[in-house]
């Protein structure tokens, strides 16, 4: 399987991802890292395996629609086969995911439904989390539909939030379980076991 990896910042995930594949747990290839900050460290991971790049914003387009093409040439180019977003904070335009339906997925740090959507992500996540009093958080793979944080949920993983808990300490303790839980999505995906009906999904065992 043909993974293009997005990624926004220093490519943790990204890495649990080379790691898995390196170590024969994943059977698959890493195709593409697209960024959209060229100071992403993601990107510098990449170059180092000799992985092609793609810094890609917004800004740089006139249009949405040089925007989406300018994605969708950078995945056919790499013959991108499927998408895994590890923290890729903009939205996918809205082609893109018409085209790779059910073949991206993204790891979100907080047990969706709850604290996801426009706003959610890195640290204001985890103080969300600690302000509503919550006792446990964790991370969530989902499939990536239209709207934020909202397609079928495939991976849960829940983790303890102690007493004087901040929202740096729970930061560690959720990407802990997001490198465990998004290398196992891929797989699924990668061996086939992935089962996708309307609004339900299941893995084969």
């Amino acid at each position: 399987m043909n993974i293009a990896v997005f990624a926004s910042g220093r490519g943790t995930n990204f890495q649990e991802i080379l790691k898995a594949i390196d170590s024969g747990f994943l059977s698959a290839r890493v195709v593409l890292l697209l960024s959209n900050r060229s100071d992403a460290g993601a990107l510098d991971i990449a170059r180092s395996r000799g992985i092609a790049c793609v810094h890609l914003s917004r800004l740089q387009c006139s249009s949405d629609e040089e925007f989406t093409q300018r994605m969708l040439a950078a995945l056919q180019e790499q013959h991108a086969e499927f998408i895994a977003l590890a923290g890729y904070l903009k939205r996918i335009p809205l082609p893109v995911i018409e085209q790779y339906a059910n073949r991206i997925v993204n790891i979100h740090p907080a047990l969706l439904p709850f604290f996801g959507g426009s706003g959610m992500y890195g640290h204001f996540v985890h103080e969300a989390v600690l302000a509503s009093g919550m006792k446990i958080s964790g991370a969530t793979v989902h499939i990536v539909d239209d709207e934020y944080d909202h397609g079928i949920i495939l991976f849960q993983k829940s983790v303890e939030i102690e007493r004087g808990e901040t929202a740096e300490t729970l930061a560690k303790k959720v990407l802990n379980v997001e490198h465990e839980i998004f290398p196992l999505a891929l797989k699924a995906f990668a061996e086939g076991k992935v089962v996708i009906e309307g609004k339900k999904a299941w893995i084969i065992r």
